[in-house]
């Protein structure tokens, strides 16, 4: 999926985020958990994550989200063509949490589908935006990230709990305009390393139980080391791809927005790529790992706060589940 000379191009348009009110610190999870404020910020860079109400679903983070990214796009639900949700942490196993956000929003009846590529998924529906948008067959696509991971996670999991919080990120992609655009996108998956991040229970291959409730195979189970080991090599290599696919190479590269799952993996690609750690955008020791929320929040901070800026390019690379790994080159 390179750049090639397909017609048209699609651009972002506008971007959103949200996040839930409540704020979780190391500290509350002290109390918690056998764990310190101390070991959580040494080994991933977190100091606090967003926690979602217990009457909030993923949609309703999604929705606003979503509105916030119209608004930026200057359009309306009604003009979308497309809703593409990247999301491990629906609503509920079936219909999709797209078709949901379809409703919240009073869209019209466009496809609207999920992408389930875990923390790589708002890249992932990014990428399929994209190519709709370039072979014609839509013009604006919403895509999103959104994970509510509170809830399945395994609070007395100290490995796992201190990582992940809650919260949505948007964007809207239309017809490119002047020199905005998105450049290129790769996307990859090794299944090798599947059972290494997962939920094992609720699916057709193990139906949830009793048992299995209360031995917590509902929940995210984690091998961090498999992860770690390879995600700063994918990562950097998924980013040198899609810079050589548009012709350029990491100077060109105005701001990196990764994937916020650790500080230690984030400073890593940071010095392979050769592109210092204040051109990335980090926002991990706030809102945790979000999944599929985390680029598109930290993209929508830095357009909001002015970092981001009109013609400046901007590199996208995640790490997740499958696993699956992904870049994304956009010029805003």
């Amino acid at each position: 999926m390179s750049l090639g000379e397909l017609s048209p191009q699609s651009c972002i348009l506008g971007t959103g985020a949200y996040a839930p009110a409540q704020v979780l610190t190391n500290a509350d999870l002290e109390q918690r958990v056998d764990t310190s404020d101390a070991w959580i910020r040494e080994r991933t860079g977190i100091g606090e994550r967003r926690v979602a109400a217990s009457d909030e679903a993923a949609s309703d983070m999604a929705k606003v989200a979503a509105q916030r990214a119209l608004e930026a796009a200057g359009i309306q639900a009604t003009d979308l063509d497309m809703i593409i949700v990247g999301t491990i942490s629906a609503d509920m196993p079936l219909p999709a949490c797209a078709a949901f956000l379809q409703a919240k929003l009073g869209a019209r009846q466009v496809p609207s589908f999920d992408v389930a590529a875990a923390c790589a998924g708002f890249v992932y529906a990014l990428s399929i935006g994209d190519q709709f948008i370039r072979t014609g067959m839509a013009k604006h696509v919403l895509v999103v990230g959104v994970e509510l991971l509170s809830r399945v996670l395994n609070w007395e999991d100290r490995t796992t709990c201190v990582l992940f919080g809650d919260g949505a990120g948007a964007a809207v992609l239309g017809p490119a305009s002047g020199d905005a655009r998105v450049l290129s996108t790769r996307l990859y998956t090794d299944a090798s390393l599947a059972s290494s991040l997962c939920i094992p229970a609720g699916g057709s291959k193990e139906p949830l139980t009793a048992e299995g409730i209360e031995a917590r195979r509902d929940k995210v189970h984690m091998v961090g080391q498999d992860i770690f080991k390879v995600a700063v090599k994918n990562l950097t290599s998924a980013s040198r791809t899609a810079l050589d696919d548009a012709g350029l190479t990491s100077t060109d590269v105005d701001w990196v927005v990764p994937h916020q799952a650790n500080l230690r993996i984030i400073s890593q690609v940071s010095q392979r790529l050769e592109i210092p750690m204040d051109r990335f955008i980090i926002n991990i020791d706030r809102y945790g790992n979000t999944s599929s929320a985390s680029i598109p929040m930290a993209l929508d901070e830095g357009i909001r706060d002015g970092r981001v800026k009109p013609g400046q390019t901007v590199l996208m690379c995640a790490l997740g589940a499958g696993i699956s790994w992904a870049s994304a080159l956009a010029r805003m």
